[in-house]
């Protein structure tokens, strides 16, 4: 779906619940954010957010430093849940969701196929995932990791409540 209609229900439901969140994407290139921000009345709930898609961007946004990436690779769940709790922490969100892939054409330098994302979701409650699409398409994927992330954060929010 390459609509940036798709946070709308989670949106309300964030508004409603008076609960914020924070991101940090990398493969999905901004869409989760901007589709977020797409809902009249974002600035109720969407704290900010980042595409952290360089080692630069990942030590001066996020100020995480290489020593603390010692054991862990871009583009895997234990980073995805460090993005996401660090995106959480500085922002003081009550979710933080972070993405970390490989949109395509091609595979990444960790061996990652394209088409692969790790999807992290910390706050009341953490959950972590691996999705796999199978596609090379950049775009396609691109939409599909957004709105896998969205699905993912929606999915603990009414967990939690």
């Amino acid at each position: 779906m390459r609509d940036l209609n798709m946070a709308a229900e989670l949106g309300a439901l964030l508004k409603a619940r008076g609960e914020t969140v924070a991101i940090s994407e990398s493969s999905a290139g901004g869409l989760v954010s901007a589709s977020l921000l797409s809902v009249p009345g974002a600035s109720n709930y969407f704290l900010g957010g980042g595409v952290i898609y360089t080692l630069p961007a990942r030590e001066h946004l996020l100020g995480i430093p290489r020593a603390a990436m010692k054991g862990i690779r871009s583009s895997s769940e234990p980073y995805a849940l460090l993005c996401a709790r660090t995106m959480r922490e500085k922002l003081g969100a009550t979710w933080g969701l972070a993405e970390t892939g490989a949109s395509g054409p091609t595979g990444n330098r960790y061996g990652d196929a394209a088409g692969h994302t790790c999807l992290a979701v910390t706050g009341p409650m953490e959950r972590v995932v691996t999705l796999e699409t199978g596609d090379n398409d950049r775009e396609a994927n691109m939409w599909v990791f957004a709105r896998a992330a969205l699905d993912l954060l929606r999915d603990c929010v009414n967990d939690k409540g």
